[in-house]
């Protein structure tokens, strides 16, 4: 997006340098990443910097609103409600497509918002290694508010175990070894310290949570989850059982809190009135069908990664589904073919990610990831017969 720093990297760049990008990517875990890797970071202006993050800030307003929890209380489904909420969540991640307006301008347009965890650790090393495979201007930093690798991972470590010792703390997840996300919680372990445990491994003693480590029984103190209700309940029904962990009473805190993944979703989106947040409506509550439907996108509110996202929306699309409060309209944006590359240009989605300190006021932007894309849909899974598309990250101008 900055035009000079584009065509210096571009014209540096060659297939030798991305092989190298990708053996270094891939020395520490080898094969652990499961995901697309984009031939190229990407390079954010001030002034456009500027733009997303104080869409973030406005979006944060909301949240932070009184009767926020109140507006948010129909999100979370009844059998999947957690007890002990906390009255704020730990993490935010904030999706941006980089769009063209009408008048041909770039303006970020906010896609997705979620209460979730992210590669929050993964995205430490990938600054690493492309600052050490390629051409990056000093000046530009993936981190935000002046954060660094040691003050970001300090941070990290802080929230998600609150002075608790790292060995009571766990990374959650449902058979981590198969998840696409598999890198990140090797970072996760490396950078911050805590072991990553399945689901299928926890040891329940009344309310106490226990993992095994070197033979000995371990306490679980506090649990910073990565487990989606959505996988778990596809799984059998003994794997269901020990899912009830969840939503029982039990003797740990959560980092983030169950709950919040509901409350900062997409349905959040109609609550939030900005410029760069397109006009999205609960389906159950249309008043008429618009005469553009094509300039809509129909999304379920209980879905991950796109799934069940419907791109050209008809009439029948609307009338067919059954569940309609479950399900928002959206207004389409436009995303700009914003990155030039020698096989035509790439759309880009940027990932703000938000922590939030347990004695802040507020959430505080940390650092990004970002997706690139040649297809209708934006994510690692899509376009894998493509080049220069999949999952890096941006640099902002400081």
């Amino acid at each position: 997006m900055v035009g000079s720093i584009r065509e210096e990297y571009n014209n540096a760049f060659s297939e030798k340098k991305y092989e190298t990008y990708l053996k270094e990517l891939n020395s520490r875990y080898p094969e652990a990443i499961a995901f697309r890797v984009a031939e190229t970071p990407i390079f954010i202006s001030k002034d456009f910097t500027k733009k997303i993050i104080s869409t973030c800030e406005s979006i944060i307003d909301v949240i932070l609103q009184n009767d926020f929890t109140f507006l948010t209380n129909a999100a979370i489904p009844k059998e999947l409600f957690v007890p002990n909420e906390k009255n704020y969540v730990d993490f935010i991640a904030l999706d941006f497509g980089i769009c063209e307006n009408d008048n041909g301008e770039l303006e970020p347009q906010l896609i997705e918002m979620q209460g979730f965890a992210s590669l929050f650790a993964y995205q430490v090393w990938q600054d690493e290694v492309i600052r050490n495979c390629f051409h990056i201007p000093t000046n530009y930093s993936t981190y935000l508010n002046g954060y660094n690798k040691d003050t970001y991972c300090k941070l990290l470590q802080s929230i998600i175990a609150n002075g608790i010792p790292l060995e009571n703390c766990i990374l959650l997840e449902l058979f981590p070894d198969s998840q696409k996300t598999k890198i990140d919680f090797l970072f996760t372990k490396e950078y911050i310290g805590i072991e990553t445990v399945c689901l299928t491994q926890l040891i329940r003693e009344g309310q106490k949570i226990l993992y095994v480590k070197d033979g000995k029984k371990i306490e679980v103190k506090r649990i910073y989850n990565r487990i989606i209700f959505d996988e778990l309940a596809k799984q059998s029904l003994q794997i269901q059982e020990k899912g009830k962990l969840f939503t029982d009473e039990i003797d740990v805190e959560w980092i983030p809190h169950p709950n919040w993944f509901y409350r900062i979703s997409k349905y959040t989106l109609p609550f939030i009135k900005h410029q760069y947040v397109p006009e999205t409506t609960f389906l159950d509550k249309l008043i008429s069908m618009p005469a553009d439907l094509e300039n809509y996108v129909l999304k379920p509110l209980f879905s991950f990664a796109g799934q069940g996202v419907v791109i050209d929306v008809t009439e029948y699309d609307i009338e067919a589904v059954k569940d309609k409060h479950n399900w928002i309209l959206q207004k389409k944006v436009k995303y700009a073919e914003v990155i030039p590359t020698p096989e035509g240009a790439a759309k880009a989605e940027v990932r703000i990610f938000f922590f939030w300190p347990k004695d802040a006021e507020r959430p505080i932007a940390t650092n990004n990831l970002v997706r690139l894309s040649k297809g209708k849909m934006i994510g690692v899974r899509y376009n894998n017969d493509k080049k220069w598309v999949g999952g890096t990250v941006a640099y902002f101008e400081q």
